[in-house]
C-alpha cells in the first residue's frame, strides 16, 4: 500500500490534532463519512476500533505505509526496554521527523521533500533518504547553498517553534541541530496511547 495522500482533514476530523499530517483544522466538527454524526452522538466503539485508531494517528501523523510501520513494531520488539517507548524514539530519530520538530518544515511531508530533494545534511555529508536513522551526536544541517539556507530561515520564520525538546540542541547562526539523546515520551507532542498500537500488533 502506497504513502496516503488523500484529503488530510478527513483524517484528523476522525483521529483529532496530527501535528506531522498538517497544521489546518477544518471547520467541520463531526466524523467523516455517512455515519459520522451518529458516530459521535452514539460514541461506541469497540476494543479494536480503539486499538485501530491510535495505530492509525501513528502512521498518518508520521506518513508511513503499512509495511514500514510493521517493521518499526518489529525493530522496538527486538531491542531490550519498553516496546512503546522504543518505538517513538526510532520514529523520532528519522531525519525527516527531526527537520520537522527543528521547524525546517511545516509538517513532516514538508520536511520529507526537503530531504528527499538533497537539502538536508548529517555530519556534512548529504542525506536524501527520508527514513534515516539519526544517531547520538549526529550534527543534522542545511547543505551550504545561499538558496536553500534561505529557504529554510524562512521556514523557521514561519513555522515558529516555541521550544524545542531537551535531545536535541539548535545553532541557528550555522542552521546546524545536534542530537544529544533520544527523545522523552513527555516530550510527544501527538496526543497517542503508544501501548494500545502495540496491543494491535501483537493481535494480528
Amino acid at each position: 500500500m502506497s504513502r496516503y495522500r488523500g484529503p488530510k482533514l478527513r483524517i484528523t476530523r476522525r483521529l483529532g490534532t496530527l501535528p506531522g499530517l498538517t497544521n489546518k483544522r477544518s471547520n467541520k466538527t463531526s466524523r467523516p463519512g455517512q455515519h459520522g454524526k451518529s458516530m459521535d452522538d452514539n460514541g461506541k466503539k469497540t476494543e479494536y476500533g480503539v486499538r485501530l485508531e491510535e495505530k492509525q494517528k501513528l502512521k498518518f501523523n508520521y506518513g508511513l505505509t503499512e509495511s514500514q510501520l510493521y517493521r518499526y513494531i518489529k525493530e522496538a520488539r527486538r531491542r531490550k526496554g519498553v516496546t512503546g517507548l522504543i518505538l517513538i524514539q526510532l520514529l523520532e530519530m528519522r531525519l525527516d521527523t527531526i527537520c520537522f520538530t527543528l521547524g525546517f518544515g511545516s509538517t513532516i511531508a514538508h520536511a520529507r521533500q526537503l530531504v528527499n530533494h538533497g537539502h538536508i545534511t548529517v555530519n556534512k555529508k548529504v542525506v536524501s533518504i527520508a527514513s534515516f536513522q539519526c544517531r547520538l551526536n549526529d550534527v543534522v544541517g542545511v547543505k551550504e547553498k545561499p538558496a536553500i539556507q534561505n529557504l529554510i530561515q524562512k521556514n523557521l520564520k514561519s513555522n515558529q517553534v516555541s521550544e524545542l525538546p531537551n535531545h536535541l540542541k539548535f545553532e541557528s547562526a550555522k542552521l546546524e541541530a545536534t542530537v544529544l539523546d533520544y527523545c522523552d515520551r513527555n516530550d510527544l507532542v501527538l496526543q497517542l496511547d503508544e501501548l494500545l498500537v502495540i496491543e494491535y500488533y501483537s493481535r494480528r
